[in-house]
């Protein structure tokens, strides 16, 4: 796998790697399942600010709860964009590029070149649980100690996060990825192999425009909390108030 940035040394500074899996926000390429009625324009620039606030969220979380983990943002088309570049630059992330046909097997590469780095344990999340409670990461390392597998899961029957201490190939082959069985099959290949397996608790993430208007409400609540503790970016709350009003006026 082409690394972006030098890390050669199998010694690490952390036991453990947190992978944000991440496409680049172009327009007509990511979140097109919200289009209509966003424009690809629209949905590209949320993406985009998703990506960012899993960057700073995750930072603060390393830090906040003296988590011992890495932070790698896993980049599809390419890590050589100037959006990845960015991204590592001010977020003080590592970069690896996303290898595979399909989810299943970019994730199992992922864990591969991580293990592969020395790391004892490795966790892929994904992009769209931007308010996601920092505690669940810190929930997720300790729950990790005692299990094999940890999974977040997603409200639509997939998973937001997904947690191992070894590589496990078997986990991600035969899924049908994007379908709401991705959990449960997972679970069931994990109870197959004599895994031990935990969940932390459930997130939604954000593919219809059912979660893109949960996620508008639950940005409008958190606004109204006093601003310490509130989870939502400003950057990422004034996308989502300018698109309500869109929505309001297409509806």
């Amino acid at each position: 796998m082409k690394q972006a940035s030098t890390h050669s040394s199998t010694q690490t500074a952390q036991n453990a790697a947190l992978v944000i899996f991440a496409k680049a926000p172009i327009a007509g390429q990511v979140k097109t399942r919200l289009c209509p009625p966003l424009t690809h324009d629209e949905a590209a620039t949320l993406h985009g600010s998703f990506v960012i606030d899993m960057l700073e969220r995750t930072k603060v979380a390393a830090i906040k709860l003296k988590l011992p983990i890495d932070r790698y943002l896993a980049c599809a088309p390419s890590s050589t964009l100037v959006f990845f570049q960015i991204m590592e630059e001010r977020q003080s992330v590592k970069l690896i590029d996303q290898v595979g046909d399909d989810l299943g097997a970019r994730m199992e590469q992922a864990f591969a070149t991580l293990f592969g780095k020395g790391y004892q344990r490795v966790f892929i999340v994904g992009t769209d649980v931007p308010s996601l409670p920092l505690d669940h990461y810190k929930q997720a390392l300790a729950l990790l100690d005692t299990h094999d597998i940890v999974l977040g899961p997603a409200l639509d029957g997939g998973y937001y996060l997904i947690g191992l201490k070894q590589p496990r190939p078997e986990l991600f082959a035969g899924i049908a990825w994007s379908t709401d069985r991705v959990l449960a099959a997972t679970q069931e290949k994990a109870a197959s192999l004599g895994l031990k397996l935990a969940l932390i608790p459930s997130w939604r993430d954000v593919d219809s425009i059912d979660d893109l208007q949960a996620l508008i409400d639950a940005s409008a609540a958190d606004a109204k909390k006093p601003k310490n503790e509130q989870a939502f970016s400003t950057r990422t709350a004034g996308a989502l108030q300018h698109l309500a009003k869109g929505l309001r006026t297409k509806t």
